[in-house]
C-alpha cells in the first residue's frame, strides 16, 4: 500500500529530528570528555572538589532544552550540526572559582555529633519504658527515671475486648427515683460482647514534690465499659448498656519501705463521675471524690485501695438514690504475679455499711508465648478470664445482682 505523501514528509521529519538528537547527544559526551583532563571523578572525590571550591553553578534545564530543540529549525545540515555542537558545548556548568565562598556542609566529627545528640534524644523519649522499677512505679511513673513526659497517651484500666455469659440479665431496669423505671421489659440475652477502652494522660507534673526520687503528677483519665448483645438479631444487636467513666487524679509518691519485700509506694485523690448516657427512664450517674493508695511487692505484686464518698446532689435530679449501698463505698485491688507470665487479680468492692451490698471480681492474666509475640502480639496483651459476682457490673445493673463468666483478650501496661 503506498503511503500518502503528506504522511511520507512527516516520516522523514520525525527520522531526521530522532538522529539530530542522537546526534547532539554524541556531541554532548565528546564536549564533555574533550573538557575533562582526567577521567570523571569518584562520587567522594566529587564532594571533597566541591567543599574546597565551593557550589557547582546550576544549569538551567528549561532553557537548555529549548535551545536544543531550536536548533532543528537550521536551513542546511551545516548549520543544523553547527546547532548542536555549539548547544552541547554550552552544557558543560561553569566551575566555581577558588576563592568562592565555602559551602557550609557538615565534616564528619559535626555529623557524629549530631546523630549522637539525636540518640540522646530518642533514648529520653522511651527510657522511662525501661526503666528498672517496680510495677507501680512505673504504671503512675513516680521517679524522673519512669517519668514519660506530659500529654501523652497511656493504658489505664485494661483495654478488652470479651465474650460474656450471666446469669439474670437485667431486662428491666428500676430506681427507686420516680419516673426512673423502665415501662418495658426487652428481651435481652445472658451472652453478650463486653468491650472496655480505657486511656490517661499526665497534665502536670512536679507540683508538689520532685527532687532525685520522687516525682508528683496530676492525671486525667477515661473509660468507656460497653455491653453489646452481639448475638441478639431479635433486637437488632444493641449496645444494651455503655457507661462512661471520666476522672482526674492527683498522685502523691511515697515510697516507703513497709519490710518483707514490700514498699507503700503512692497516695492520691480523685475526682470521679460516672454515668451511662441515657435520658429517662434509664439515666444512672453519680459522682465521687476518691481517696487511693497502693504498695507493690518485689516479685511484681500490689495491693491498691480506694475510699470514696459520694458528692451530694439535688433530691429531685438524683437518678439513683442509693446507689452508694449498691456499688459500695470502698474498694481493695490485689494482682498476684504466680509466674513470669501469669498473674492473678482479686477486687472486692463492698459498701462498707451493716447490710450493705459490693461485688467480687476475679481476674486471670497470661501472657502470649514467645511464638505468639513473633506473630504480631505485643507484649502487653493477654489472655483474659474473668468471673464477676454482685452489683454493679453496670450503673444500668447497679442494683441488680449478677454473675458473669467471660473469656477474650485484654491490653495492659502499654
Amino acid at each position: 500500500m503506498r503511503l500518502p505523501f503528506a504522511s511520507f514528509v512527516t516520516a522523514i521529519t520525525s527520522i531526521t529530528s530522532a538522529l539530530f538528537s542522537m546526534l547532539a547527544a554524541a556531541l554532548l559526551v565528546c564536549s564533555v570528555s574533550a573538557n575533562a583532563a582526567t577521567p570523571l571523578p569518584s562520587v567522594h572525590a566529587a564532594f571533597a572538589e566541591t567543599n574546597a571550591i565551593g557550589q557547582v553553578a546550576p544549569i538551567d534545564l528549561a532553557a537548555s532544552i529549548q535551545q536544543g530543540a531550536a536548533c532543528l529549525q537550521g536551513v542546511t545540515d551545516q548549520e543544523t550540526l553547527a546547532c548542536f555542537k555549539a548547544w552541547a558545548a554550552q552544557q558543560v556548568a561553569p566551575q566555581a572559582t577558588a576563592t568562592s565562598a565555602q559551602p557550609d556542609i557538615a565534616t564528619p566529627t559535626q555529623v557524629d555529633t549530631q546523630l549522637q545528640a539525636a540518640s540522646t534524644q530518642l533514648a529520653a523519649s522511651t527510657h522511662c519504658k525501661a526503666a528498672v522499677a517496680s510495677p507501680l512505679q512505673r504504671f503512675w511513673e513516680l521517679t524522673p527515671e519512669t517519668d514519660c513526659d506530659t500529654f501523652g497517651l497511656r493504658g489505664y484500666k485494661p483495654l478488652s475486648l470479651m465474650w460474656s455469659t450471666a446469669t439474670g440479665v437485667n431486662k428491666q431496669p428500676d430506681s427507686p427515683q420516680v419516673g426512673h423505671t423502665a415501662t418495658t421489659s426487652l428481651n435481652y440475652q445472658g451472652y453478650e460482647t463486653l468491650i472496655q477502652l480505657s486511656v490517661r494522660t499526665k497534665v502536670a507534673k512536679g507540683l508538689l514534690v520532685s527532687d532525685g526520687e520522687r516525682k508528683d503528677a496530676l492525671w486525667f483519665g477515661y473509660t468507656q465499659k460497653s455491653f453489646w448483645q452481639l448475638f441478639n438479631a431479635d433486637l437488632s444487636r444493641p449496645f444494651r448498656a455503655t457507661d462512661h467513666e471520666p476522672e482526674v487524679m492527683y498522685i502523691y509518691p511515697t515510697n516507703h519501705d513497709l519490710g518483707n519485700g514490700w514498699n507503700w509506694r503512692y497516695a492520691g485523690l480523685s475526682l470521679n463521675h460516672q454515668s451511662n448516657g441515657q435520658t429517662l427512664p434509664l439515666s444512672r450517674s453519680w459522682n465521687r471524690a476518691i481517696a487511693m493508695t497502693g504498695l507493690d511487692h518485689a516479685d511484681g505484686s500490689r495491693i491498691e485501695a480506694k475510699l470514696w464518698r459520694r458528692m451530694r446532689e439535688d433530691a429531685a435530679n438524683d437518678d439513683n438514690p442509693d446507689i452508694a449501698n449498691f456499688m459500695g463505698r470502698g474498694e481493695v485491688k490485689g494482682l498476684w504475679a504466680i509466674s513470669p507470665k501469669t498473674s492473678l487479680g482479686l477486687t472486692l468492692r463492698h459498701a462498707l455499711t451493716a447490710g450493705g451490698k459490693g461485688a467480687v471480681q476475679i481476674d486471670w492474666l497470661k501472657q502470649p508465648s514467645n511464638s505468639a509475640q513473633a506473630l504480631g502480639l505485643a507484649s502487653g496483651m493477654r489472655y483474659h478470664v474473668q468471673v464477676f459476682s454482685g452489683y454493679g457490673d453496670s450503673l444500668t445493673d447497679y442494683n441488680h445482682k449478677r454473675t458473669a463468666l467471660r473469656v477474650g483478650v485484654s491490653l495492659v501496661d502499654w
